[in-house]
Formats: structure tokens, sequence, C-alpha cells
């Protein structure tokens, strides 16, 4: 009886062992309204968390208020906590792509300024050339130059708390902001336009 359980313990342990412990990163993108960028992340097999804050300026802590009215150097920004064993930084950056307007230097849609522009900021040197390589096919794709900044990942400074998830708390509200900046309309036009040049 005690060989049968040591049996069954071992087999236990080499299936428990057998099984891909997760690999969890984070990735940080700027897309405009960080409330818009959450979403289409959310969605994905293998994202675990996003978190809508602030990223890329020289202020510590940033309130939404300083950042919003620009002159810290900050982007709103998603970041996003995903396992590496169900997802890959290429499939977020694709997602990414899909989701801002890189031809926009000056913000990203009805949102103006430097605080809204689009970035992907990079923690190391294989996420940078994945960024780069993906930059140089959505410029071939879109047959214009891309001007979202591929930047090393600064410091990360997470949003106040009624911004996170705002989406699903605040539906309503949600979609009339996202109607009325005009976000799907013109991301409709660009991509669809990319997909049958």
């Amino acid at each position: 009886m005690r060989i049968l359980i040591t049996v069954f313990l071992l087999l236990v342990a080499i299936s428990c062992g057998a099984q891909e412990s997760p690999d969890i990163r984070t990735a940080v993108f700027a897309g405009g309204c960080f409330w818009c960028m959450e979403p289409p992340y959310d969605q994905l097999d293998g994202v675990l968390e996003t978190t809508s804050g602030y990223s890329g300026g020289n202020v510590k802590n940033p309130s939404y208020d300083q950042v919003s009215v620009g002159g810290t150097g900050h982007a709103e920004v998603v970041q996003v906590t995903y396992d590496a064993n169900k997802i890959g930084y290429a499939d977020l950056l694709r997602v990414f792509w899909r989701n801002v307007d890189p031809l926009d230097a000056g913000g990203q849609f009805c949102d103006r300024g430097d605080q809204y522009r689009s970035a992907i900021f990079y923690a190391n040197e294989e996420e940078k050339k994945l960024a780069e390589a993906s930059k140089r096919q959505v410029e071939a794709q879109l047959g214009a130059p891309v001007v979202t900044e591929i930047t090393r990942a600064a410091a990360f400074y997470p949003a106040e708390r009624y911004h996170q998830n705002y989406y699903q708390r605040n539906p309503v509200r949600y979609k009339y902001y996202r109607f009325r900046c005009g976000r799907d309309q013109r991301l409709r036009a660009l991509w669809d336009k990319a997909a049958t040049d």
C-alpha cells in the first residue's frame, strides 16, 4: 500500500511539473485616451490585467490633472500584464497598431497634445526589435511615415482609481466619449483602407 501511495504522489508531482508555469510580464503602450486602450487587451486570452496610467515623463507620481494639461512629459498609457506562455509580445503589438492612428503626430483622435501621443515603451532589446519591425510593416501597409514613438520603458504610475476599467463601470459615458471622439470612425477608415490596398 505504501508503494502505491508513493507511486501516486510521484505521478501527481510529474503531472504538475509538466504544466508550464506562468511567465508573467508587462508591456506598456500609449494610444491616446487610456480608457480606450484597455478593452482591446482585456479580451485577449493570456492577458491577465490592464492598468491605466502615466509614463514617459519627468514628474514623480503625476496626477491626471497634471498630465491632462500637458507639460509633465507623460503620456496616458495602458500597462498590460500577460502570461507570455499564452500570448506573445508580437501579438500585443498587432493589437496596439489596430487601435491607434500611427500617422497622427499631434495626439490621438479628438485628444490633442503630447500627453495623448502614441508610443511603445519597450523593456528590453528583444521588445525593441519586435516593435521596430512591426513599425516598418505598418509603414509599408499604410504607405506613409509612422510617427509613433518607440522608446525605452520609463517609470509607470497607475492612474487614479476612477480611471481603472472605466469602460466597464461607466459603459454609457464611455461609449458616448468614444463616439464623440471619432475614434472608431478613424480606425475603420485607416485600417479598412490598408486592408484593401
